[in-house]
């Protein structure tokens, strides 16, 4: 469902890791990570394609940006959102027609934090975010490849409206699509001591709050206590 990190004054990370299938026959979410000594590269994606191919989207999306970043670790976002296309390619090369991998797409976000510059760069594609809080308070978010985010972005409806629109699940871009068609977004930062970055699908963020996420973070003592608190309010 999320991931964790939290930033102290030497960036030592602790990582903490959450996954729920909910109400679905299979879990459509998977995360992993992968860390070198000067870096940590967290990948969340979240699968769609019906029995059971949205399960096996997700799990290659995450296995095979990791082998890529750890074959060519990225220093910003272009060179990201480069491997998520590469990674784009993989998850279509790997479709079977008449099998559960005839349709597979899949939302992908990945965070990469440099520990030697002190610096995070990130990409995503679809509706998976990635949430950066400073000083317990939201400091920035991923904005969705989503057709309720774009009527939020035209003014046609508030950003409060997006959790109960009917259309909220329709994406206007994720893995899975022609390349020439797909849609990524980049950003970057400077991190500092006591930052928390947090990684979830919608299965989080469409019933929690940004007050909320912050509320429960600040009651909180480590990343894991946060995400079990986060756990019962979804």
């Amino acid at each position: 469902m999320s991931g964790g990190a939290q930033a102290t004054a030497m960036l030592a990370l602790e990582v903490a890791l959450l996954s729920d299938r909910g109400g679905r026959k299979y879990n459509e979410d998977a995360c992993g990570h992968w860390h070198s000594e000067r870096q940590l590269c967290c990948v969340l994606a979240d699968g769609a394609g019906g029995h059971g191919g949205g399960d096996i989207a997700a799990r290659l999306v995450v296995s095979d940006l990791i082998g890529r970043f750890a074959q060519q670790p990225s220093a910003g976002g272009a060179e990201l959102t480069a491997l998520l296309r590469a990674t784009n390619r993989a998850l279509i090369a790997q479709r079977v027609p008449g099998t559960p991998r005839e349709d597979m797409h899949s939302t992908a976000v990945c965070l990469v934090i440099d520990f030697v510059a002190q610096d995070a760069h990130w990409a995503h594609a679809g509706d998976s975010r990635m949430y950066w809080f400073r000083g317990g308070r939201l400091l920035e978010r991923t904005s969705d490849h989503s057709v309720v985010q774009a009527l939020v972005d035209a003014g046609a409806i508030t950003e409060a409206q997006v959790r109960r629109h009917p259309q909220r699940s329709e994406l206007r871009s994720a893995l899975g699509v022609a390349d020439e068609a797909l849609e990524l977004s980049a950003g970057a930062g400077r991190v500092q001591p006591g930052d928390v970055f947090m990684l979830c699908t919608d299965g989080l963020w469409e019933y929690v709050e940004d007050g909320e996420l912050e509320r429960t973070l600040a009651a909180s003592e480590s990343p894991a206590a946060w995400l079990r608190q986060l756990e019962t309010l979804v």
